[in-house]
């Protein structure tokens, strides 16, 4: 499955544990990411990690193209709802993964269910509705 990942600065570290903690799950699957939350991830946990541009330079737009075409499968966004960076990138993100049906988690709880889901099977009918992806 193709996965998304991204983090308000507040939360990287929170995503790089969550890698971490989660690697090898992700390891089974392609992971893309923001520009410094991939770099994070990727020197934390040694999964390859593609990575576009920053959110603030057009990384959240990139990732929301794929998301629009169908491309991925799996979103985390790690948010800060009490920062001073917009919440309206997740608001788009949201958005498009509800319009696509495309699974998303904003926090680490979200995170948590979909990522054993993920293991245990219960988003393999991704495979059927999007089998390019396979």
């Amino acid at each position: 499955m193709n996965i998304a990942l991204m983090a308000h600065d507040r939360k990287k570290e929170l995503m790089v544990q969550f890698c971490i903690a989660y690697c090898g799950i992700l390891a089974g699957h392609s992971i893309c990411a923001t520009n410094t939350t991939g770099k994070l991830v990727a020197e934390a946990t040694g999964l390859p990690v593609t990575r576009y541009l920053s959110c603030a330079q057009g990384g959240s737009q990139q990732i929301g193209a794929r998301i629009a075409y169908n491309e991925l499968d799996l979103v985390f966004f790690f948010a800060d709802p009490s920062g001073k960076e917009s919440l309206n990138s997740v608001w788009e993100i949201c958005r498009l993964c509800d319009q696509h049906g495309i699974p998303f988690a904003s926090n680490i709880a979200t995170a948590e269910v979909l990522i054993h889901g993920l293991q245990d099977g219960y988003l393999d009918w991704r495979d059927i509705v999007n089998p390019k992806n396979v």
